[in-house]
């Protein structure tokens, strides 16, 4: 839904496809240089399954529960909150990120969103404040919408992240920004074949 947000908002034809048109338009409306948009727009294509999901999959088994958050799941709960995204998120997420507790629904309401997903309440006050647009606190389901893209680059602003993509498309920046962003090389060969692809589409 929200690549054809993206294109319907740089003027292409929103046919939900991230081809040579959408991207070189996408990098002037945005005013990236080729370098920047390359790394900006494969990395959050990796990110979010080459633009399909803009919203975090919280859809735990008890299994799983245990292998991604065992630390919230002491070997006794996961029954009961396996399968309920909206009470794995208010678990996991409560009393951190400037959420409220469990009980106080933050945990869900403020979960992952966008083309890096941004999480919990006082990431999505501060991008607010950072895109003037206080509405994103009462509506953040709009950072999966209508400002993924810009969540994105917010995060990039705040991390520092375009002095790597100056530098270049070569192995060595793409495995830097890989790490700044996955915190390892997950996914580091997709990542660098994206680069490459759309680094091709508008050099």
């Amino acid at each position: 839904m929200s690549l054809k947000s993206l294109q319907e908002k740089i003027g292409v034809t929103a046919d939900g496809a991230f081809g040579p048109g959408t991207m070189k338009a996408a990098m002037a409306f945005y005013k990236m240089t080729p370098t920047r948009a390359a790394h900006f727009f494969a990395q959050t294509a990796h990110e979010t399954g080459e633009y399909k999901l803009f919203s975090e999959n919280l859809n735990y088994s008890a299994s799983g529960l245990q292998g991604t958050f065992g630390k919230y799941f002491p070997g006794t709960l996961e029954e009961s909150y396996a399968r309920n995204p909206e009470k794995i998120a208010n678990r996991v997420y409560a009393d951190r990120m400037g959420n409220g507790n469990e009980a106080s629904g933050d945990g869900w309401k403020y979960r992952g969103r966008g083309a890096l997903q941004l999480t919990g309440k006082a990431n999505y006050q501060a991008f607010a404040t950072y895109l003037k647009k206080p509405e994103i606190l009462t509506n953040p389901d709009l950072v999966a919408t209508t400002y993924a893209f810009e969540s994105a680059m917010y995060f990039f602003d705040k991390n520092k992240l375009w002095a790597i993509c100056d530098q270049g498309v070569s192995t060595a920046s793409i495995t830097s920004l890989t790490k700044r962003i996955n915190g390892g090389t997950n996914g580091l060969d997709h990542r660098t074949t994206l680069t490459n692809k759309y680094y091709n589409y508008v050099k």
